[in-house]
């Protein structure tokens, strides 16, 4: 293993069984969770993005199986997106999530930003 690829130890859950490479991102993410006690809207940071998922480090904690609203501006796209997504893991604040039901136009803008960062690897 090389000095710049981390460790099996260090990657996020699920990490080393992905089906599809993730390329660094930091885009402004916000999170729109329904729980019984009510709504709930968090924010954050994202660190990377994939074809079918996007981790993120938000303002608070999301429990893995939760469905949510994700919204985010692409750097592919010029208007915020909803997309709907399934938390697959935290880690502290830092949570890894997996797109739901891509319309197809969204799915364009997933692929064409994952082809434009892995242009800049």
């Amino acid at each position: 293993m090389s000095k710049s690829e981390p460790s099996s130890s260090q990657l996020p859950p699920g990490a080393a069984k992905r089906k599809y490479t993730r390329y660094p991102l930091d885009l402004r993410v916000s999170v729109q969770v329904l729980r019984a006690e009510g709504p709930i809207s968090l924010w954050g940071r994202s660190n990377e993005v994939g074809a079918d998922g996007i981790g993120v480090t938000l303002t608070g904690q999301l429990d893995p199986g939760e469905v949510v609203t994700l919204e985010m501006t692409l750097p592919s796209t010029s208007a915020a997106m909803k997309i709907r997504a399934l938390v697959r893991y935290r880690d502290g604040l830092r949570h890894g999530f997996e797109f739901l039901a891509l319309s197809p136009k969204q799915r364009e803008a997933v692929n064409q930003t994952c082809e434009t960062l892995k242009g800049r690897e």
